[in-house]
């Protein structure tokens, strides 16, 4: 999805939806394929960050002189990429469907641009994979300063108004080149009449946001933290209404609906209240019942799955023994 051929084909690819009543009965494969990919769920922090990104774009709208102000999505490795990727896709399809490519011609602007920053990142490779993104050729002889300009000129030719930029964490102000990439993306945001969103793991932590650089981010961006979901949250249980949400839209022939949100406690103390975790146990656990011919999620199917190791610390810590004396 880091260049604009990849991100068009996935924003424009109909999301997987769960069967509807009167549906033909999908094939084991078909079953198998939708459980591996699965649908994605509408979370608290995706709705927080959809309200967040287009209030910014308006604010930032008609901004000439100075960077716009940005985004930065942070929290542990869990749930953020699905998040901007939701968003950049909605706000990629309202922008199409308000400005059609003219009767005739395939071309039509690009609102959204999507990147990884590279690890070991320096101001020129990060340059490059704006440029790669839409195209712009880069030979190794150009300068920095030079696809740069040439980054500027084609992002805001090309009407880019939203750019998601993920793994920000892997920028390190404290190094030489990690400065002079910090550098370039503030750079960036002066000269590319769009919104940044950030993304990266636990953010704040990290030296992204200390001395004089780190104070001009903090200082333009605001902070979103997507941690994992509270069981209880005033009198909502939004960890319970994201179980009965994925049973909903499970495809298994004998699962009985109902069954999972009376699990919630078990199932929030195994996953640590972690979107990701919840979603991968899920999956597994319906393609599990599918292939041992089931076709329903117990407590028992949920126990024998091996989780991720960040979930299995927390469910089942490993038992200390005392070392042995001789």
């Amino acid at each position: 999805m880091t260049t604009w051929q990849g991100w068009q084909h996935f924003a424009t690819t109909p999301p997987l939806a769960p069967p509807q009543p009167g549906d033909a009965p999908r094939s084991t494969e078909e079953r198998l394929a939708y459980h591996s990919a699965f649908v994605t769920v509408r979370t608290p922090a995706i709705n927080t960050l959809a309200t967040q990104v287009r209030t910014l774009m308006l604010l930032g709208r008609h901004q000439q002189n100075t960077a716009r102000p940005s985004l930065i999505v942070t929290g542990p490795a869990a749930g953020k990429t699905t998040a901007l990727l939701e968003v950049g896709r909605t706000c990629h399809l309202a922008h199409t469907r308000k400005h059609p490519a003219p009767p005739g011609r395939t071309h039509q602007q690009v609102p959204v641009a999507y990147l990884l920053v590279p690890p070991g990142a320096t101001a020129k490779t990060l340059a490059t994979e704006f440029a790669r993104y839409l195209g712009i050729p880069v030979t190794t002889r150009m300068t920095q300063a030079q696809i740069t300009s040439a980054v500027c000129h084609t992002y805001t030719a090309a009407g880019v108004r939203l750019i998601l930029i993920d793994e920000i964490h892997r920028l390190n102000p404290r190094t030489t080149t990690g400065a002079e990439a910090a550098d370039l993306l503030k750079d960036l945001t002066e000269r590319i009449r769009a919104t940044f969103v950030y993304t990266g793991i636990d953010v704040a932590a990290t030296p992204l946001f200390s001395g004089v650089r780190g104070a001009q981010l903090a200082g333009r961006a605001s902070l979103i933290t997507c941690g994992p979901l509270p069981a209880r949250h005033g009198n909502t249980r939004p960890f319970t209404d994201l179980i009965t949400d994925m049973e909903n839209a499970l495809d298994l022939t004998r699962h009985a609906p109902g069954t999972l949100p009376r699990h919630a406690s078990y199932l929030h103390q195994r996953t640590a209240g972690r979107i990701g975790s919840l979603a991968r146990l899920m999956r597994q656990a319906a393609i599990t019942a599918i292939c041992d011919g089931t076709e329903r999620i117990t407590k028992k199917t949920l126990e024998a799955i091996q989780l991720d190791h960040l979930a299995e610390e927390h469910s089942r810590p490993r038992t200390h023994r005392p070392a042995r004396t001789a």
